[in-house]
């Protein structure tokens, strides 16, 4: 069962409910977390484990055989990304940061004048968590620094996870509503949007709702910080894109204490009323796995 938790807007607790989500899940369950937001991937982070078992994610960088070249100008005319250039003397100049591995240009070549390279632009991570007497993996997709092209390592980081077994696999996604998180929450048969009550808040909420809506896929929504302000207009909003309010979680100085600790809350407090809002969270999902 594939679970997504995205939310649109950077900052609103999503790796905070992924995590914390993940340690209860995988109590009962074998449990896959893949964390998606490869420009910050941070879940590593709140759990204070090390990444583990790197791999390189590599695309394609065209290389120019000029005694082949004819000066037509057709690899420039096909790069949508402005990485191949034509020089005033008609041969191509490639700018490898800005080249998104596409091959039209390969394909395109009359001559085979172009020549497949590759270059590394991330990297994935597979790391065995183990908190108190909960196991689970997670797998990491991480950008490189300058690197500009996210897709390819979100689609890296997914594969690996996808090809774990497990019972759930949970995506933790980036902000925005941009193709990288489309790739990471297409095949899901929930998606959690994690938002708060405030302008920036409802604006990027309503974008999540509709790329869910898009995909078809049930939609549930948690309202982080949820005393910061009125919430009347996310309710307006699931309704008009019938999803669900199903938690709220308060503005909370524990969750902050174990953030900083890197201990989830429902480990780190169990007993205080932020766990119980995860617990909530947890149950509601349990409910769809047993009718799965």
């Amino acid at each position: 069962m594939l679970i997504s938790i995205s939310g649109g807007k950077g900052g609103t607790g999503k790796s905070t409910v992924a995590v914390n989500l993940a340690v209860l899940l995988a109590k009962n369950h074998k449990l896959v977390l893949a964390d998606l937001d490869v420009e910050n991937p941070n879940d590593h982070v709140l759990l204070n484990t090390k990444l583990k078992e790197e791999k390189p994610v590599n695309i394609m960088l065209p290389f120019i055989e000029y005694s082949k070249c004819i000066k037509c100008g057709v690899c420039g005319k096909v790069c949508d990304t402005g990485a191949m250039l034509i020089t005033p003397q008609g041969l191509p100049y490639i700018i490898p940061r800005l080249c998104s591995g596409c091959r039209a240009c390969y394909f395109a070549c009359p001559t085979k004048a172009i020549l497949e390279g590759k270059r590394t632009i991330g990297y994935t991570y597979e790391t065995p968590v183990k908190i108190g007497e909960t196991s689970f993996t997670l797998v990491t997709g991480m950008l490189r620094e300058g690197e500009e092209h996210t897709p390819p390592v979100v689609l890296a980081a997914k594969k690996r996870a996808l090809g774990i077994k497990g019972e759930v696999h949970l995506i933790d996604t980036s902000a925005g509503t941009s193709n990288s998180v489309a790739i990471a929450v297409e095949g899901s048969e929930i998606l959690i949007a994690v938002t708060e009550p405030t302008p920036l808040g409802f604006h990027d909420l309503e974008l999540i709702l509709k790329l869910a809506k898009v995909f078809n896929i049930g939609t549930w929504i948690v309202v982080n910080r949820a005393d910061l302000g009125p919430n009347e207009r996310i309710l307006k909003m699931a309704e008009e894109y019938e999803a669900e309010v199903i938690a709220q979680i308060p503005f909370s100085k524990k969750i902050v204490e174990s953030y900083v600790k890197g201990i989830p809350i429902v480990i780190y407090d169990k007993n205080s009323k932020e766990a119980e809002v995860f617990e909530k969270i947890f149950k509601r999902v349990e409910e769809v796995i047993e009718n799965h």
